[in-house]
């Protein structure tokens, strides 16, 4: 199911009237597509918000200003102020429900790896998956099952389960996770803590010899 966003006309574009729509709580935006003409809207600020920490690549129903009626976007790309993070602008692509489309999918990893289990150390390479399918089959994320990924394994993206309505954009070989060895502790360095004790010894008798 497509999330709704409501988009309101946006006429004056200065830097000081863009300024001001932020103040007021909105971010400028443009949409645009096929069967949209480019057109400067201003969306809510904690609506899209809310909707980015939801799910950042869905298909949104826009509904358009001015009785524009709802067209079904996704977010082709966001501007954010580097230092706070501030959404700056958004650009959303009108799309066609029947035509595929390019997009990432969150991969959510369960279970409890085995080689984990046995003191490895997991390090997960890879978090989102780049897909192209219709936009009604765009899934909310991809299960990937770890369990039985043992210490100096590893899991590529050509072993991941994906329903074959999608197609997968990732390149095939690419690390999605692996489990190192754990860490042990070399011979020198433990030589080394030994070297360490012996003087504190030495200087305690020494020290015993005197006051005798």
């Amino acid at each position: 199911m497509a999330l709704s966003l409501k988009a309101e006309a946006r006429k004056d574009t200065t830097k000081y009237d863009i300024k001001q729509l932020r103040v007021k709580g909105k971010v400028p935006a443009v949409v645009y597509g096929k069967k949209v003409a480019a057109t400067v809207i201003t969306v809510d600020q904690k609506e899209l918000v809310a909707l980015l920490r939801k799910s950042p690549h869905a298909v949104i129903e826009l509904e358009m200003p001015d009785g524009g009626g709802k067209q079904p976007v996704m977010i082709n790309e966001i501007q954010r102020n580097p230092l706070n993070r501030q959404l700056l602008h958004v650009d959303f692509h009108q799309i066609n429900m029947d035509e595929p489309v390019k997009t990432v999918v969150t991969l959510e990893f369960i279970g409890d790896a085995v080689g984990a289990k046995e003191g490895g150390i997991l390090q997960i390479q890879l978090h989102e998956l780049e897909i192209r399918c219709l936009p009604s089959e765009i899934p909310a994320s991809i299960t990937v099952d770890i369990s039985n990924v043992g210490i100096g394994e590893n899991m590529l993206v050509s072993e991941l389960s994906v329903p074959g309505t999608i197609e997968v954009k990732s390149d095939p070989s690419e690390l999605v996770l692996t489990i190192l060895a754990p860490q042990k502790e070399a011979p020198e360095d433990v030589a080394a803590q030994g070297k360490e004790d012996k003087p504190n010894e030495v200087n305690e008798e020494a020290k015993e010899e005197q006051t005798v």
